[in-house]
This record gives C-alpha cells, structure tokens and sequence, in this order.
C-alpha cells in the first residue's frame, strides 16, 4: 500500500549525475508508489526560474520557453519493479570498473538523473526540451503515465523529436520492436482417465501448436538501415482438471516480438497465417517504432553524442511518441540485461558519457 504521509525527500541537482543518480535510487519507488519520488523531483525543479512546471498525477513535465524554433522530449519514468534486498544503493568496484548496484540504477534512474541535472542546468539550450518524468511504466499499459499524457495532454509531448533515458549502453538504440501476444485455446473431451478412450484430451492438441513453434524460423528484418531480429516463443501453457480426469481444455500463450515494419494489425495477420486452423484471442498488442533516425534532429543528436545507432529489441515508451508522429530514440547509461536483476548495476562511466552525449547535443550553436 503505498504510503503518502512520509516527508518529501530533498534532491540535490547541484550533485553530480553518479551521485544523483544514488538519490534517487534510494527513494523507493515501485509502481503505484511514485508518489514521493514525483513530489520531489517537482520540488528540485520548482526551484529552477528557466522552467514551466507541470504535474499531472505523478508525472512531472518541466519545459523550457525559449522561442527557438524546434523542440525536443526528453522523457524518463521514475518507477521500478519490486525491490528484493537490493537498496539503499552501494558502490561497488567491478571489473576494474565503479557502479552503483541497487534496483533502479539501470531501469532507469541514471537516465533519469541525467536528464534532472540537465534540466536544472540549461537555461538557454540550443533547442526548446521538455523535460517528463513519468510514472506507471513497469505495469500494465492502461496505467502508463506516459500514456496518460498522451491522452490527456498531448500537448505536453508535442515536439520534433523525443528521446527516451531507456537503458542502452550509452548507446543510440533506434525504435523498438512491436509485441503481440495471443491465446490459443485447444478443446477436448472429459473423461476418466482410466477409459480415457472415451474422452478427448486437450492437452495433447497443444502438440500441433508446439510443433509449429518449434518449427518457426523468425525474421531478420531491416528497417531503414537497422536490423530487427524478430522472434515467436510459446511463454506459457495451461490445462488440466484433475489426477484422474482427461482436460477439455488447453491455452498455449505465445509472444511475438515483430519488427517494426509490420503494423500491428499485420502482426496479427501474420499470426493467423501461422496457426491457421487454431483460434486465439489477443491478450496484448502494441505497435513498434521506426528508427527514426532519418529525422534531421535525430542526425545531428547522433553526430553529437557518437557511435553506431543499433535496433532496440524490445518494446519501449519510443513507440508512444510514434504514435503521435513523432520520431524518438533510445539513450541511457545501463545494460538493459540487467535491468529488474537483483543484482541491477550501472557504470557510473555510463552515466557521466550520457550526460556529456546530451549536454555537447544541447549547447551545440
């Protein structure tokens, strides 16, 4: 349950993004309990003169109004999955190398903390930012903050191009694959097992579906310059009665991640192509993201910060902004394979290569 009588913590913006980023790891936010974390990011950035302050829930949306004739999002949500034993935060040395562990540090608080100091710091950027830091990301979709405001207030998220704090290794990580998930129900017959000649068991009509998935062969697909690996994986089954009974019923759940050159309308076409003859009702279905990296903005944000754009696998906030016509990149310190691990870490190097990637982009004239 979460708790709204604890005193508002202070953020210190005038700390480095590392120590920062520690800040507010060590403000317990799991989804559904942002409450205080957003009253104190809102708190910091009351205190900044260059900067409208809007809240809308637990979201917190901080815009420059400078005139300049382009805009960018720069947004990052502010929740973490379930802690387990894995806060306050602690230094550890790695591989030669210093991060922070704790939950949080990945997923995405040092993408969070960049974008917080920047946001303090930058009174005259080079292009108008609007800053959001949002809540409800890591559960259901219905309930994403993000998402809210792009119901609510898409004003709030106009811009030219969005940018999005999401762990990438520093890295420009473009679009994002769309994900789809189905059920495929399988019917049967009950019996007693012990005459199960006389019954029809669900269960082992599953078998034609597993074969297939085992079959399947997912795509490599380029998407304007970036290659997408797509993939169809069983991540469920169910079924059975009881001990002595031959099931009637059987649900085999499936997840395909497509690349996003395919609609989600043509995901689910193609889904039906693969399980013809099985019906399935869609329990999930979001669209991907294009690259976007085509985008005037978007080139000059990857000559200023470096490296080689690479595909996001997964299915990140990046497609919201596509929805909305706006073209949006992934970029933030953190392997994503490390993100929800109990043993979550980040690179302060990461960190400090991501603050110094936008501020150069920023400050740019």
């Amino acid at each position: 349950m979460p708790v709204t009588d604890r005193p508002i913590p202070v953020l210190d913006l005038g700390a480095s993004s590392p120590d920062l980023t520690r800040q507010l790891c060590d403000i317990e936010s799991v989804s559904g309990d942002e409450r205080r974390i957003a009253d104190a990011i809102e708190s910091a950035l009351n205190a900044v003169n260059h900067l409208e302050v809007i809240r809308d829930a637990d979201a917190v949306v901080a815009r420059t109004n400078g005139g300049k004739a382009q805009r960018v999002v720069i947004a990052g949500h502010i929740d973490t999955v379930p802690i387990n034993a894995n806060l306050p935060t602690t230094t550890q040395e790695i591989d030669g190398e210093e991060h922070l562990v704790g939950r949080g540090t990945v997923d995405m608080k040092g993408g969070v903390a960049v974008a917080l100091k920047l946001a303090a710091e930058l009174s005259d950027p080079s292009i108008d930012v609007t800053w959001v830091f949002y809540d409800h990301e890591e559960v259901e979709a219905e309930l994403n903050g993000l998402g809210r405001l792009a119901r609510n207030r898409p004003d709030l998220m106009a811009g030219d191009f969005a940018i999005l704090g999401e762990p990438s290794n520093a890295s420009v990580e473009g679009g994002c694959n769309g994900t789809a998930r189905i059920e495929i129900h399988l019917t049967g017959l009950r019996a007693h097992s012990a005459r199960s000649w006389v019954g029809v068991n669900a269960i082992h009509a599953a078998a034609p579906v597993l074969a297939i998935l085992a079959a399947y062969e997912p795509e490599q697909r380029e998407v304007d310059g970036l290659v997408y690996r797509e993939g169809l994986n069983a991540v469920g089954i169910s079924g059975g009665v009881a001990g002595n009974v031959i099931p009637d019923r059987a649900t085999v759940t499936v997840n395909f991640r497509f690349a996003p050159d395919r609609s989600a309308e043509q995901a689910i076409d193609h889904l039906r192509e693969v399980f013809a003859g099985f019906d399935f009702d869609i329990t999930d279905l979001a669209g991907g993201a294009r690259p976007g990296l085509d985008a005037p903005l978007a080139q000059n944000f990857v000559n200023a910060v470096g490296g080689t754009p690479a595909p996001k696998y997964g299915w990140t906030d990046v497609a919201r902004f596509s929805e909305l016509g706006i073209p949006a990149v992934n970029y933030g310190p953190g392997n994503p394979l490390r993100a929800h691990a109990d043993d979550e870490r980040v690179a302060t190097s990461e960190i400090v290569a991501c603050e110094q990637g936008l501020r150069a982009w920023l400050t740019a004239r």
